[in-house]
């Protein structure tokens, strides 16, 4: 009796997070179903009085939404690519290369993730303001090609799990550093590689600040700043919004959801050793 009422708190419990996790979206389902002035109407109402879809024919059409979409897309599989091709490598060198400095370096890269963007957001405007690159895709996408210090924190610990006895026994084979990585290491490390891969599409897909800073041509925006229009000065069209909004975090929903089982399990893998 005592295992069931356990199970029965913590299903209840799960439940209460879940409905809380999944209202933001629920509403946002619902509002975009509404007409506009359903959505302000008192008393306020989760479900629509009347159900409208034409809100999502009207709002890809309000702006240049494909446009917009094709430019994310351009982003985000390009800063996809620079995170899985420099990740593994650099994470790898120092998980598993014993070359003098390496662990200073570690440190480093992890002291990085304590400095909070709003503290480097001018420098690196300044910088490339000057290089000239500003209103063009390369600070969004050239950074990636260095890796982040969370994606290679996350590797580091994945590549420190896997014993050394198997790449040692590689090396006396014949195997040389770069085989023992491409053909060794690499392949046992597909389900972080996924994880770090679903970080990467979340961060490029969804970011705001950094388009928003370097980029001020419209037929180049991003979606997450083409929503932006949307809102007016003196009102905003939340029917519309929430339309694009639904569409534009489907692939955030679809992504996970394939990929959800290599996802968990590169969490669960990347802390296998510290």
């Amino acid at each position: 009796m005592k295992k069931r009422i356990n199970s029965f708190l913590f299903l209840a419990l799960v439940v209460v997070l879940a409905i809380i996790f999944i209202s933001p979206f629920l509403v946002m389902v619902l509002t975009s179903l509404k007409t506009n002035s359903d959505a302000f109407t008192i008393p306020v109402t989760l479900f629509p009085r009347r159900w409208v879809t034409e809100n999502y024919p009207a709002a890809l059409a309000a702006i240049p939404y494909f446009k917009y979409m094709g430019n994310t897309a351009f982003i985000t599989v390009c800063s996809i690519c620079g995170q899985m091709l420099v990740t593994p490598m650099v994470a790898y060198s120092l998980a598993k290369i014993n070359w003098k400095g390496a662990g200073i370096i570690s440190g480093l890269v992890m002291a990085t993730m304590m400095v909070p963007i709003t503290v480097t957001m001018v420098p690196m405007y300044k910088i490339y303001s000057r290089l000239g690159l500003t209103n063009s895709y390369i600070p969004l996408i050239l950074p990636t090609f260095f890796g982040k210090a969370f994606y290679i924190v996350i590797a580091r610990q994945f590549f420190a799990g896997i014993p050394n006895s198997l790449l040692e026994a590689a090396k006396i084979d014949g195997a040389t550093e770069f085989q023992r990585f491409f053909k060794i290491a690499l392949p046992l490390c597909k389900p972080v590689m996924t994880t770090i891969g679903i970080y990467a599409f979340l961060d490029a897909w969804s970011d705001y600040l950094y388009p928003l800073i370097f980029i001020t041509k419209p037929e180049m925006y991003t979606l997450s700043l083409g929503l932006k229009q949307y809102m007016s000065e003196y009102s905003v069209d939340w029917a519309r919004l929430m339309a694009a909004a639904v569409v534009f975090v489907l692939p955030v929903i679809l992504m996970f959801a394939v990929f959800q089982k290599n996802f968990v399990e590169g969490i669960a893998t990347s802390g296998l050793k510290a």
